[in-house]
């Protein structure tokens, strides 16, 4: 090891390696258009795994106060059947903290997270993951941009949309709006007004919207896109889910101004409690703050009382 290599490690913590998957033209079409697909990224028995464990999840094996104990012998129907999305599994789950981490979802996002950025290095951090459900019948969420909800320093937030289930214009699949993270703007937001299709989420407006691009995939395939990219979803109209898990990750170089406690400000904020997946971690000096274990599970609100 280097005199220079050494240094790094003690500053920045040893760095993880990954592989390099896509190639230079399709960095670039991420950068210019905001997302890519990469077919068959995961194996089809990881797939099973994740879904397994989803169940898993759902029926409270795993102990935490966001999610009641189901009794064991509780269909695997009826265990899923209200549910959207589960929030932050992998702070209790340790098989999803395995797909956060998965060597060749990082890989690609060791490429592109900040591929926008002149000297990024390659480092990425994960602050979320979002395993959802949607069971038949459930809504989608109207347009919207992640960077909104998870702030960033350098535009750097991408989602990883991981396909456990081939993912349709009949099941619900995601709809982008190619090249609207371009700018940097972030639209503002109202009530959408159509229960019948989306969640209680608001809607992002302000824009043309006729650009938009169905993005069916098959399962194993993953979505990357950048946070500030329109996208939505719609109602799942076929009689199957649409699971899919959802991980968040950034430019581990970029302070996180997230979830403000008191007297913080997005000058003072990082939450280190973040999931470091590529190259080095910047802020290994900090330390790592305590997991939480706050893992909330989301039914859809718009089919309450339905």
């Amino acid at each position: 090891m280097s005199v220079i290599s050494e240094i790094n490690r003690l500053e920045y913590g040893s760095p993880i390696e990954v592989p390099k998957v896509i190639d230079d033209k399709q960095v670039a079409a991420f950068v210019d258009n905001g997302y890519i697909v990469v077919p068959d990224l995961v194996m089809a028995a990881e797939l099973d795994e994740m879904c397994a464990d989803l169940v898993q999840i759902s029926r409270g094996v795993y102990p935490c106060e966001g999610i009641e104990p189901l009794p064991a012998a509780t269909p695997e129907k009826e265990v899923l059947r209200n549910i959207l999305c589960i929030h932050q599994a992998h702070y209790i789950s340790p098989v999803i903290e395995k797909y956060v981490r998965h060597p060749q979802v990082c890989g690609v996002l060791s490429q592109i997270t900040a591929a926008h950025l002149p000297y990024w290095d390659g480092s990425v951090m994960c602050m979320q993951s979002m395993m959802f459900v949607k069971p038949p019948g459930f809504q989608g969420q109207a347009w919207h941009q992640d960077e909104i909800y998870i702030p960033t320093r350098d535009r750097s937030l991408v989602g990883a949309w991981i396909a456990l289930d081939d993912a349709t214009l009949e099941n619900g699949c995601l709809h982008v709006l190619p090249q609207s993270h371009r700018e940097g703007l972030l639209f503002p937001q109202r009530p959408h007004g159509d229960d019948d299709e989306f969640d209680f989420a608001d809607e992002s407006y302000g824009f043309d919207d006729t650009g938009e691009v169905p993005v069916e995939v098959a399962r194993g395939s993953v979505v990357f896109f950048n946070g500030y990219l329109l996208h939505r979803s719609r109602r799942n109209s076929s009689d199957g889910y649409r699971r899919a898990l959802v991980n968040h990750y950034c430019n581990a170089w970029s302070r996180l101004p997230w979830k403000l406690k008191d007297g913080e400000t997005a000058g003072t904020n990082h939450r280190t409690g973040c999931v470091h997946v590529a190259g080095v971690d910047p802020y290994h000096w900090m330390g790592k703050e305590a997991a939480d274990k706050a893992v909330r599970l989301r039914t859809c609100k718009a089919n309450e009382g339905a």
